[in-house]
């Protein structure tokens, strides 16, 4: 059994989630501009509530074979965690921290990159040495460290002897049939995300100053699916002539079949990109950075248009965009071996079966027998 805490309506799971036990946090998360003044980085302030305080400890009056920190944010139940688990009377719960970025090198690298005011800079800089000490806190407390691609075990593993394995996401989301992508195919881009968060904002601001001009003399349009804050889609949208913004959009099919390229220009932040699987599932080409690639195998990379600079990913973009035979040899390879790969069952046979070797391993130290059972019992704080 595994039972899940976290913000959210649970009636909203859907049924495939029906074997988990959702618990959802009473209220809203705390304000941004409250959650500045606390110690702790603002991804994790903000979810420090009363509320989820007093929802953990209800849950901790239970026995748990392990406890997973879900990202760095859940990182505020730390201490608390820890106290249970010391005073565990029989055989104490294993603590997993199931990262997504190595954190404490996105936001250095966000604060040294922002280009806007020094308010915000000096924000930004406080922001990382707050999840830098919170993201190495967890790492050294935790019996398990998962990451999402090789780059962020080894330099996240480096801070602690932690053991750590990788463990990129599943897709379980929708697949396109076969198509050929061919002259009735609009000379269209896609690209998606959620832009609220400030890494994800400045990527987008950056990408759109040098394409949008560019994809407008080529004959491009750019279609953006995601929300952009309020106080910059204005902006963008007039300043943009080639680019149309969607937000939130519950379908994507219709934009992706009237397209030949999914775009990830992510120049900032680390860790694995899932629309790089909303792209390949949906067997649309994909155009990337580089250093955006992080967690790809490569085979998979190898089916990808990929550039080291933002301007070269434009221009590679533009030259591709008429090689029907490349676009659809592209899709079609990509699709097979994501196929292979990223199946969210096999994710959770491999977490299970680390719990289960932290566990015996700790029985061994303790010479109390080799042969514990996996673990049948799990708590997830998000």
């Amino acid at each position: 059994m595994v039972r899940f805490l976290g913000f959210g309506d649970v009636r909203a799971v859907p049924e495939r989630g029906a074997s988990i036990e959702w618990r959802e946090v009473p209220g809203h998360k705390r304000g941004y501009a409250a959650a500045a003044f606390s110690s702790l980085p603002i991804a994790a302030a903000i979810d420090a509530t009363r509320a989820f305080r007093t929802l953990l400890e209800s849950q901790l009056g239970e026995r748990w074979d392990a406890i997973i920190f879900d990202g760095y944010g859940s990182g505020w139940a730390l201490n608390r965690c820890l106290a249970y688990r010391s005073g565990a009377e029989s055989r104490p719960a294993v603590l997993v921290h199931v990262s997504h970025n190595h954190e404490a090198n996105l936001w250095q690298l966000m604060a040294g990159e922002y280009r806007g005011s020094a308010f915000k800079r000096i924000a930004l800089r406080n922001n990382a040495n707050k999840a830098g000490t919170l993201e190495r806190r967890l790492v050294r407390a935790a019996d398990l460290l998962t990451t999402v691609s090789d780059e962020d075990r080894r330099s996240l593993a480096a801070l602690d002897d932690t053991r750590a394995i990788v463990l990129t996401p599943g897709y379980d989301g929708w697949s396109a049939l076969a198509r050929s992508i061919d002259t009735d195919t609009p000379r269209r881009v896609i690209l998606m995300g959620s832009f609220q968060w400030v890494v994800k904002r400045e990527n987008l601001v950056r990408f759109l100053a040098l394409a949008d001009p560019v994809f407008q003399e080529h004959g491009i349009e750019l279609d953006v699916i995601g929300e952009v804050p309020a106080d910059l889609l204005p902006e963008l949208r007039a300043r943009c002539r080639a680019t149309s913004f969607h937000g939130f959009v519950s379908d994507v099919e219709p934009l992706f079949t009237r397209a030949r390229f999914g775009v990830v220009p992510e120049c900032i932040g680390g860790g694995f990109k899932l629309k790089f699987l909303d792209y390949i599932f949906g067997r649309l080409p994909v155009a990337t950075l580089s250093q955006a690639a992080a967690g790809l195998p490569p085979e998979l990379r190898r089916n990808l248009l990929i550039d080291d600079t933002l301007d070269d990913l434009v221009r590679g973009i533009v030259s591709h965009m008429d090689r029907f035979e490349k676009l659809n040899w592209m899709q079609e390879r990509a699709f097979a071996l994501a196929q292979e790969r990223y199946r969210w069952n096999t994710r959770g046979d491999e977490l299970r079966q680390a719990i289960a070797e932290v566990q015996q391993q700790a029985a061994r130290t303790a010479a109390d027998g080799d042969n514990l059972p996996a673990p049948r019992v799990d708590l997830a704080v998000s």
